[in-house]
């Protein structure tokens, strides 16, 4: 047992997480949540990655939902195992034997260490002020657990009923996928103010008052930031860190998720969530070669046949995404039935949402880029294709029209060659800015390019690739997948080209210095806004 001493915060707090709310939930519930400790979590981690370097323990695992009765459970499945729950560090005393084998207090962990090694690890979590103890052992004839308090077997069960006793629940999932088209929104001379409600909208809009609470600078290994630009306050599409300093390698991690998908259609709002994290991944310079995601469903009741069948579909979407990527999922994580019913019977339940994260090695950081605009002059370019749908986008949103469920479906095998095109250019120095299209499409991405560098764009969307004939709207706020907009130095053209010859691709014209943000279309100037104004947008929604 390694780390903090348990209390009794988090007892119940899977049970909470998983249960569907009630009026009753704050007062049943508030020991649910758990009790953090950032400095006992450091030193615990810096003494594990101590002991591991030195192959001290064969087996580790946290104490997350369950606490030490899951770790332990786990570990122990194939062999057996006795715990002394009087041996477990407590914060305070009055703890029963069952809390303590079920709390959930944070930032504690259970090793298997082999007996020759066990005087060796405790010293050095003494050294550092770590809360290490013995609480038994692995091995039980039978494959038994037992638990021991204050001297009485207060517990014994067979792990393989433990693991496989309890019969496995069927459940019913339905989804009924009839295509619904969006309504046509009439054309518009031009489209400043759309632009401009885009950018405000809370999916879009700058989070900085969040970013800004903690702190990304910790012994200075960030590479890239959460913020980027001239002043440091423009959206980057994803986070770059040194774990080792006098190393050139980093750690890209970026994030995907579009929560106005999931209702619509929750196989391809999964495939855009994983479209998405990848490639924020690689605009920074991040190897999908190296690349591994993790999920996080949100999602309502699953005993409710519908909520079960949109589950079931993004579960099925993630599978044939990691799949189709090469990207292995590692972990993540769930938090399902969030509903809640008034008084009235009135049902409230979040949408289906997926949240997935990407995590890759680059193995030099001086080669990664960020979104912001570098220098006047400079080509911009467009790479993948834009189609007509506007199914769940963030335009039909701000005009006040009601979503179909036409949303632009993934093509997983051209997002893929994008991506490597874009992976290859900006190893071979061929990219000076890189960002992705997603929320808000191109406009929103033109956009935030040109106010985080502090300069103008001037786009003309004849050159944008399409597949069939997209509406002026779709052209500029379309939300389709696997695209990205770049900055190309002029002494970088032709490196450019030869790297993304094989995908498709359009110039679309050049940043520029006259801090306006210009798209045309048709022969027309459709957007036309002072950078002021289109960052004000940006910045105002959040803003305290």
């Amino acid at each position: 047992y390694v780390g903090s001493k348990t209390g009794r915060d988090g007892i119940h707090g899977a049970t909470f997480s998983s249960g569907e709310l009630t009026h009753q939930h704050e007062t049943e519930f508030s020991h649910a949540v758990q009790i953090g400790n950032a400095i006992t979590e450091k030193k615990t981690l810096d003494t594990l990655l101590q002991a591991q370097a030195q192959g001290l323990y064969s087996c580790i695992t946290d104490c997350g939902a369950g606490g030490l009765s899951s770790a332990v459970g786990e570990m122990g499945e194939q062999l057996g195992a006795e715990v002394h729950l009087d041996r477990v560090p407590l914060k305070y005393a009055g703890l029963s034997y069952a809390e303590i084998w079920i709390s959930e207090a944070q930032e504690r962990m259970v090793l298997a260490v082999p007996p020759e090694n066990v005087e060796r690890i405790l010293k050095i979590f003494a050294d550092e002020d770590v809360e290490a103890t013995v609480i038994g052992h692995y091995g039980v004839e039978g494959r038994k657990l037992k638990l021991f308090y204050a001297g009485r077997q207060v517990c014994e069960l067979d792990m393989e009923f433990l693991h496989n006793g309890l019969p496995r629940p069927t459940k019913e999932a339905l989804w009924d996928f009839t295509p619904r088209p969006s309504p046509a929104v009439p054309p518009r001379g031009d489209y400043n103010e759309a632009l401009r409600k885009i950018l405000a909208s809370p999916n879009v809009a700058s989070k900085e008052w969040i970013i800004r609470q903690y702190d990304h600078e910790v012994q200075g290994g960030s590479a890239i930031k959460p913020l980027v630009g001239a002043t440091e306050d423009g959206p980057g599409d994803a986070a770059v860190v040194r774990p080792v300093l006098g190393s050139p390698r980093g750690v890209a991690i970026s994030c995907g998720m579009n929560p106005r998908l999931g209702p619509l259609d929750p196989y391809q709002s999964a495939l855009h969530a994983v479209d998405e994290a990848l490639r924020n991944c690689v605009a920074v310079g991040g190897n999908l070669d190296r690349t591994a995601i993790l999920d996080n469903f949100c999602w309502g009741n699953c005993n409710k046949p519908d909520r079960m069948g949109s589950l079931v579909q993004s579960a099925k979407s993630c599978y044939d995404a990691a799949k189709a990527y090469g990207t292995p999922f590692v972990s993540g994580k769930d938090s399902l039935n969030n509903e809640f019913q008034t008084r009235d019977g009135q049902t409230i339940a979040i949408p289906p949402t997926l949240l997935i994260s990407a995590i890759s090695v680059i193995d030099d950081v001086s080669r990664c880029v960020t979104s912001d605009a570098k220098e006047a002059g400079n080509y911009l370019f467009v790479l993948g294709r834009t189609g007509g749908q506007l199914g769940g986008s963030h335009y039909l949103l701000v005009e006040g029209v009601e979503s179909g469920n036409d949303v632009p479906p993934v093509d997983l095998s051209g997002s893929l060659k994008v991506m490597r095109a874009v992976q290859s250019a900006i190893q071979a120095g061929a990219i000076r800015a890189c960002h992705d299209l997603s929320e808000g499409g191109l406009a929103v991405a033109a956009a935030e390019m040109a106010f985080a560098g502090a300069l103008g764009v001037d786009l003309d969307l004849r050159a944008l690739p399409c597949e069939g004939e997209p509406s002026e709207a779709a052209k500029l706020f379309g939300e389709a997948a696997g695209r990205f907009l770049v900055e190309v130095a002029p002494d970088r053209y032709d490196a450019f080209l030869r790297c993304v010859r094989d995908v498709p691709f359009g110039e679309l014209g050049r940043v520029t210095d006259s801090g306006r943000i210009v798209l045309r279309s048709g022969g027309k100037t459709r957007i036309d806004l002072p950078l002021a104004d289109a960052k004000a947008a940006w910045q105002g929604t959040f803003r305290l």
